[in-house]
């Protein structure tokens, strides 16, 4: 009788050691990723972005807010946020203090569905539902819209805005904006959500400006239609977040979701993309954070990256 159960009782103890090493250890297990792309003028110096994205702060999360604090050591010449900063409507002033170091150098930002609306539980299978119905978010796989948000918890995002803004960093909801850094004249332009459809690229449209040194395309999520129209009018650089990671990954194979229609190859990190005609790099943060209802990570430990920008070969 040993025998018929001892495989079931093993696969039920590597299960909870996996669940105790996911909840207790790797969702803390903070990290900086560090990549380099070469998209500058020749003969420029290296400019050092900091991105930090999907915080979804909680009240309470202390490490987590020493972590983003401590970030400012890095002293970077710009911090992107890439949005979903919060998990909680009562996590505004968390939020807005460990980010307080960041926010004295210059930086950027755009919003994800999660700073306009608190999280509900849902089963994490929707994701898996999701991935095989094609269907994100407000977004159909045939690229049509979904009946929208109703009966949702909707957070104090304008106080986070009118931090950051408070801050000096620019807002890029569906917006352009420029800075100068590193003695370069740097522009941004933005997207508001398009995991919920707040995405309206045809007020930004018409790609970079000629007397720019450097352009950047900033998203919450990395859904193709806004990856193919910043590449096609010519961003070299678009950065992201939304996706996680895949937040449960498999060992030695990777995530088994995106959370858009993103590939799974391009789930975190610096890839590139191609669309009509160009290429662009594009760098997706797996965030530091997750959703307060499934606050769980396993083989994608939370991080932020710190990119060097180098000059073109």
């Amino acid at each position: 009788m040993r025998k018929l159960y001892s495989v079931p009782l093993g696969i039920a103890a590597t299960g909870a050691a996996c669940l105790t090493y996911s909840v207790g250890y790797e969702v803390r297990a903070f990290r900086l990723r560090r990549v380099q792309a070469a998209v500058l003028p020749k003969g420029a110096k290296p400019v050092r972005v900091l991105q930090v994205s999907d915080i979804h702060m909680v009240v309470g999360q202390r490490k987590k807010q020493r972590w983003l604090q401590s970030l400012a050591g890095l002293r970077p010449d710009l911090v992107v946020n890439t949005g979903d900063n919060l998990s909680d409507p009562l996590a505004v002033p968390a939020t807005l203090a460990a980010l307080g170091p960041l926010m004295e150098f210059p930086g950027v930002y755009v919003f994800g569905s999660n700073d306009y609306y608190g999280p509900t539980p849902k089963s994490p299978t929707r994701y898996l539902k999701a991935l095989s119905s094609g269907n994100h978010g407000l977004n159909n796989a045939d690229g049509t819209g979904r009946r929208g948000i109703t009966g949702a918890v909707h957070n104090p995002w304008e106080k986070l805005r009118d931090g950051f803004d408070g801050a000096g960093w620019l807002d890029l909801t569906n917006s352009r904006g420029r800075l100068p850094l590193a003695g370069l004249d740097v522009e941004f332009t933005g997207l508001d959500d398009p995991h919920i459809r707040r995405d309206r690229y045809a007020d930004v449209s018409g790609g970079p400006s000629a007397d720019a040194d450097l352009s950047i395309g900033v998203v919450h999520a990395p859904y193709l239609r806004s990856l193919d129209a910043f590449t096609a009018d010519g961003y070299p650089l678009i950065l992201a977040g939304h996706t996680h990671g895949g937040q449960l990954c498999i060992p030695f194979y990777g995530a088994l979701v995106t959370n858009c229609d993103l590939d799974t190859k391009r789930v975190k990190g610096l890839s590139t993309h191609r669309a009509g005609g160009r290429e662009s790099y594009l760098h997706v943060s797996a965030g530091c954070g997750t959703n307060r209802y499934t606050p769980v990570r396993f083989a994608c430990p939370p991080e932020a990256t710190l990119l060097t920008l180098t000059p073109r070969p």
